[in-house]
């Protein structure tokens, strides 16, 4: 087809428009003395005409009338038309009334001759943008995978309309979840009905996709739907990203995705205090240890949303680091990006690094978080790095004078059975130990929370793995249950916590209802296209460590509420100064140490500790890899 110059199209749009001026003119006249002029005010339109004229056409180029495209005519053009008219008209009464009075132009016609502009110019805009999509509609209204769109929200609309111009897909029915709207047609697409009748309305049009185009609905409403669609045999079910996801506000079919098991899992959007991050972020100096981790990548990338006016991304890996600054690149930001590679371990490096800087918040993300295999023979790097290490961090920015330290921890740091989740809950004791030192200016904030979706060393990405392979899927127990939250929303709380804090507290996160591993695996089996016979789920044994279920609090903490509805504040055993000089003398000794003896050690600086007793698994070489009981638990990991 034949694409004119968009210039020309801009003259043609004005020589449209030139006509439409000259005919309302006269047809407000016409209008007004009943298609009978009387000569004299014949004679006037035609005296008036070149100056009424030259009024529209400069207005109408004043008001970018020939900027936007007449096949994409929205509101926005119908306002700009009656600014253009509306402005034209005033020029036109003032002419007639105070320049020429002697030229008798009846008050009716400057009143009729704007509302008629307005209904001719905006009405043909609107005529021809219908009529180019019913056209692209009709040429492949027959062509296409027949699809149903589950939803009746905006996105439910903007998806339609670009269906309608891919040749991919055909939309033959929209259905409405609360079933208020059965019945209706929007865009060209019947509501067929309520997820109840997919079943029925998928066999009458033969389709086997349909799309769930409810990113603005709660999960619960979102799983519902995805669960209806899945009970038809061989529905491919596709989906919109959450709300949180379209940050650009538009919808595209790059968007559209299979569902996955985090859609099953999600939770809602979480309502964030923006002024307080805002106040807290914008033109600030921001550092996150464990920057290149799942949790502290996404902080930075949540972080830069506020422009701050450093981010500085410290790491302990080089390639991770270097992964981040290679995404990073790609961002269209005036934040100045640091990538400093250093041990939190080093207080010589970490002093100087925050002598340099200065941040005025810290975000400490970095761990050891592998359950299993900080258990036997990590013993040592476990706590150092995680408890000591947190101490070298905390402690530098106190004596820097850093106003805020935000510690990430975990829900395995309660009721700890293992060397990973005491460490952890001994660097939230360490932190508390410093906010009770005399003078200190420094807010040390701890956020707890349990499992993310889909981050590094998952579970999800094992089982993803293992089906991949024709399974198995391996489950240490049918029983064993895990919290679970997207890293999106884990590093939005983290900074929501660290707005509200006032120093030594201690918060948890609403982390919804625990999820049974083994549900988990059987919807990820089905997700897969497959069937629980296809896939073979074998049950492999607790790991060292490992409980089979997770908590939030320890038995002798209770919760405060707080302003925000995912975030309450544990109260949660507290520690001195004396105590925490106490235990930096047994973390700088415990590297001549047994295992055994720093696990009968960290009993007494962690009281509610119930070591795993059973013995350590057999990490001998067989054909030159690890024994399978060597390996991590695929549902062990934190963030």
């Amino acid at each position: 087809m034949l694409k004119l110059p968009a210039r020309l199209l801009s003259v043609f749009a004005f020589v449209h428009d030139a006509i439409v001026v000259i005919a309302a003119w006269w047809m407000a006249f016409a209008l007004r003395f009943n298609f009978h002029i009387p000569t004299d005010f014949a004679y006037y339109i035609w005296q008036t005409l070149p100056v009424i004229f030259i009024f529209h056409a400069i207005s109408f180029y004043t008001f970018g009338l020939y900027k936007g495209m007449w096949r994409f005519a929205s509101l926005p053009d119908l306002k700009r038309i009656m600014r253009a008219v509306g402005f034209a008209a005033l020029l036109s009464a003032a002419y007639a009334l105070l320049v020429h009075p002697s030229i008798i132009i009846p008050r009716s016609v400057l009143i009729m001759n704007p509302m008629l502009l307005i209904l001719t110019m905006g009405g043909s805009r609107f005529f021809y943008r219908a009529w180019k999509e019913r056209r692209l509609f009709n040429s492949i209204a027959l062509q296409g995978k027949p699809v149903i769109v589950i939803g009746v929200e905006d996105a439910s609309f903007n998806l339609i309309k670009e269906l309608s111009k891919n040749p991919e897909w055909r939309v033959v029915a929209m259905i409405d979840p609360s079933d208020k709207l059965v019945g209706r047609e929007i865009m060209h697409t019947k509501v067929e009905g309520g997820l109840h009748d997919i079943p029925q309305i998928a066999a009458r049009y033969g389709s086997q996709h349909c799309m769930i185009a409810m990113p603005g609905s709660r999960h619960e409403k979102r799983r519902l739907a995805v669960e209806a669609a899945r009970k038809v045999d061989d529905m491919e079910v596709l989906t919109l990203p959450a709300m949180s996801d379209l940050i650009s506000g538009r919808v595209s079919l790059s968007q559209i995705r299979k569902i996955d098991v985090e859609d099953l899992l999600g939770r809602d959007v979480v309502q964030l205090d923006t002024q307080g991050l805002s106040s807290m972020l914008a033109n600030k100096v921001v550092l996150v240890s464990g920057a290149a981790g799942s949790i502290g990548s996404e902080l930075c990338r949540q972080i830069l949303s506020f422009h701050p006016t450093q981010l500085i991304c410290l790491d302990i890996s080089e390639y991770a680091l270097y992964t981040l600054q290679q995404e990073f690149n790609q961002w269209a930001t005036e934040t100045e990006l640091i990538y400093l590679v250093a041990d939190v371990k080093n207080q010589t490096r970490i002093q100087r690094i925050l002598q340099s800087h200065q941040p005025d918040v810290v975000l400490h993300a970095g761990a050891y978080k592998h359950v299993p295999m900080m258990e036997h023979f990590n013993v040592v790097e476990a706590l150092q790095n995680n408890a000591y290490g947190t101490y070298q961090i905390a402690a530098a920015c106190q004596a820097a004078g850093v106003p805020t330290f935000v510690l990430v921890s975990t829900d395995k740091a309660v009721n700890p059975t293992n060397v990973m989740g005491a460490s952890k809950r001994l660097a939230e004791l360490i932190c508390q130990g410093l906010q009770h030192k005399d003078n200190a200016h420094t807010r040390f904030i701890t956020v707890r929370f349990g499992n993310v979706l889909g981050s590094s060393g998952s579970v999800i990405p094992k089982f993803r793995e293992q089906i991949a392979h024709g399974g198995p899927i391996t489950i240490t127990h049918p029983d064993i249950t895990r919290y679970f939250m997207s890293i999106p929303e884990a590093a939005q709380l983290v900074l929501q916590a660290a707005t509200m804090g006032n120093g030594g507290d201690v918060f948890v996160l609403d982390m919804g209802t625990p999820v049974k591993i083994i549900d988990l695996a059987r919807d990820m089996i089905k997700l897969s296209g497959l069937q629980e016979q296809d896939i073979r789920i074998e049950f492999t044994g607790l790991r060292p460590g490992e409980k089979l279920y997770e908590e939030l609090l320890a038995d002798d903490e209770n919760t405060l509420p707080t302003s925000h509805e995912k975030l309450r504040i544990a109260q949660a055993r507290s520690a001195d100064t004396v105590w925490l000089s106490n235990l930096l003398e047994w973390l700088t000794n415990i590297p001549h140490l047994q295992e055994a003896q720093i696990k009968h050690d960290l009993r007494r600086w962690v009281e509610e500790y119930q070591p795993d007793t059973r013995p350590a698994p057999d990490v001998s070489l067989r054909g030159g890899l690890l024994s399978l009981d060597a390996l991590p638990s695929p549902s062990s990991h934190i963030h």
